[in-house]
């Protein structure tokens, strides 16, 4: 009576072993680092930009003691020491991993003074970000054991602060405003002697004064709107110019829009990341906050973040094609090489539903598979069927930004940043045959490259370019105060409880007590593997599950303890586990599901929480079911008892 099978108790053993090396690596610390890549996707980072970042650094380090006053009054003996003590403590450790390279401090302020540093030096090559670096040992790395990640408010993370460029929004907006009235002036027979878009402004000039008065009276039809001016119609009659610019009404609208489709597009950006919880909000008129806890990889999230990249189908220039409606372009891959572009767009990025990375059959080459929603499907179908035998150009439209050392007012060197747009052709290709809304893209660059691409195109175009305007990592938000004494007032609940239990239930007591450090353990090592990220409420939930823990085994011990006035202590013991059982069973599954509908329609601090009591809940009943009963089983199992105490 009272004994567990060999496969019972190996089940426990394995569950056991399992949540232990996945929870064992939070007990290592992490380090203050900065991650180096270059900022072109299609680069790795090599041995020869790990052997230019320890020059940068050291020698940066060398500087700033030689310019201590310490080393200066110092002899020369002691000025070699100190030399050689700065270099040695320029970083931690340098190595390459996953193209890009890690440098480890061993304090924030270094971090934060190298990182000054290699941006300065290195402007534009590359991408550098801060981040901690977990010290967990390569053996339990290779099991995919991570430490928990830690919400913004216990641990802080990385913060982006980026500003929206409304005046390319609006540069955008006119662009297909002048497609748009080109082909309605076509359309109409009204003589156009140039159109063209400059200084924030749609400039057109007609051949005679009745294509002045048709588009006039064409403008004033389309500006009325029903809360306002949607134009401001600027006439030179005397030269028949006309001159529209949006009205104030609808440079806000275009501003909302522009802010509101990148806030979506940032959002789809960093669930593509796989950041748990992260904050993207709106901050004034024209800015967005991005905030990151935990994120593993921060160089890849500065890049996908910020980084405006859509693509334009248009058809390749022939002989027809008028000069004016032509651009040319350099491809990508050969700068050399250059194409006669239509100015006409057939469709964006922005019509694209799917978008994933695949091989070219034929050429091994990376590509991209993309599918277009219906209005897109219909367009670019309607634009092949004609034109079988023409080639499609896919042009490629990226925002860089150009960094350069400047010295401000105070006298201080700083950097000071200037956005300019690069479009380049990937794909040149001719058309076989009538296309729908499946193809595919080939000349992508490497697979990185087509894999970043994908991946924009799936969160979603940017409705305007954005630059940072801030990066920094953030501390916990509620304090390091606070968070001490929550952690405190947690220990202290903790032994209280422990305490409680090996007193009131003496030998039964210290077996609950056992099982429920089991079940921290057995939290801590699911919330690694799941990758979830613990919030302050996150530790309320897990408080509150070991309360619950602690009353599962109040219950089954309280069952046993009745069952003992009537009945011998084996059978006490097995109708107290059986019999509360039920009861267990019913209390955690409804709180169960509370939890998981908290996570459903929960949001931020809501989720963390659920997402620790929804674990805590199912450990809680393995370790009050199955490994207190485990251990009571090999104490007390088979053996001829005369008196229980509990």
């Amino acid at each position: 009576m009272n004994k567990f099978s060999i496969y019972q108790y190996l089940i426990i053993l394995v569950v056991l072993i399992i949540g232990f090396i996945y929870a064992l690596p939070n007990l290592y610390p992490t380090q203050p680092s900065i991650q180096v890549a270059y900022t072109d996707s299609g680069k790795s980072a090599d041995q020869a930009l790990l052997i230019e970042l320890q020059d940068i650094l050291k020698k940066a380090s060398k500087d700033k003691i030689q310019n201590d006053p310490r080393y200066i009054d110092a002899d020369e003996e002691t000025k070699v020491k100190m030399v050689k003590m700065v270099l040695e403590n320029a970083y931690d450790e340098i190595f390459l991993r996953d193209n890009k390279l890690v440098i480890k401090f061993n304090d924030v302020d270094t971090q934060l003074s190298s990182k000054t540093v290699l941006q300065n030096n290195l402007l534009d090559r590359v991408v550098i970000a801060l981040f901690l670096e977990p010290s967990t040992p390569k053996w339990l790395k290779n099991l995919g054991a991570n430490p928990v990640k830690l919400g913004l408010d216990l641990s802080g993370g990385v913060h982006f602060l980026l500003e929206v460029d409304i005046d390319t929004a609006q540069q955008g907006r006119l662009e297909q405003l002048l497609d748009s009235y080109s082909n309605t002036f076509k359309e109409e027979k009204i003589k156009v002697e140039s159109f063209s878009v400059k200084d924030l402004a749609l400039y057109s000039e007609f051949s005679n004064k009745d294509s002045y008065n048709k588009a006039l009276k064409k403008y004033r039809e389309d500006s009325p709107v029903p809360n306002g001016v949607q134009y401001i119609i600027t006439e030179k009659p005397s030269s028949n110019v006309l001159i529209l610019e949006y009205s104030d009404l609808a440079l806000r609208e275009i501003r909302d829009y522009a802010v509101g489709q990148n806030l979506t597009t940032l959002k789809n950006r960093t669930n593509e990341l796989g950041v748990s919880e992260p904050i993207v909000q709106r901050q004034g008129a024209n800015r967005i906050v991005v905030e990151l806890p935990g994120v593993q990889d921060p160089t890849a999230a500065k890049k996908i973040i910020g980084k405006t990249a859509n693509l334009e189908f248009r058809l390749e220039a022939n002989s027809r094609t008028s000069p004016l409606r032509k651009e040319q372009f350099n491809f990508k891959e050969n700068e050399f090489q250059t194409a006669y572009l239509e100015k006409a767009v057939i469709i964006t990025g922005e019509r694209v539903t799917k978008a994933s990375t695949g091989f070219d059959s034929e050429s091994g080459l990376p590509q991209v598979d993309i599918s277009l929603d219906m209005q897109g499907g219909k367009a670019i179908q309607k634009a092949t069927s004609g034109n079988v035998g023409r080639k499609l150009g896919v042009l490629f439209i990226e925002q860089k930004t150009k960094s350069e050392l400047v010295t401000n007012d105070l006298g201080e060197t700083v950097i000071e940043q200037t956005t300019y747009i690069e479009k380049n052709i990937i794909s040149l290709a001719t058309i076989q045959a009538v296309l729908g809304t499946s193809f595919r893209i080939t000349g992508v660059g490497s697979y990185a490259e087509a894999s970043e691409l994908a991946l924009l195109l799936r969160a979603g175009a940017l409705a305007a370019p954005m630059k940072f305007v801030e990066e920094r990592t953030v501390g916990p938000s509620l304090g390091k105060d606070s968070i001490e004494r929550g952690m405190k007032s947690i220990v202290i609940g903790f032994c209280l409880v422990i305490l409680f239990m090996a007193i009131y239930y003496r030998a039964f007591g210290i077996i609950a007590n056992i099982s429920l450090v089991i079940n921290l353990i057995l939290i801590t090592g699911i919330m690694s593997l799941l990758g979830a990220s613990l919030t302050l409420p996150g530790m309320a939930g897990i408080v509150l599950t070991v309360g619950m823990a602690v009353d599962a085994n109040v219950l089954i011990f309280s069952r046993i303890r009745e069952e003992l006035k009537s009945k011998d202590p084996q059978t006490a013991i097995r109708d107290g586990f059986s019999r509360a059982f039920v009861t267990i069973f019913d209390a955690n599954v409804t709180t169960l599901i509370t939890a998981l509908i908290l996570y459903f329609i929960g949001t931020g601090p809501v989720k963390g929480f659920a997402i620790t009591l929804s674990v805590g809940i199912i450990t809680s009943m393995f370790t009050a079911i199955m490994c207190t009963r485990a251990m009571v089983n090999l104490i007390y199992g088979n053996k001829n008892i005369k008196e229980l105490k509990i």
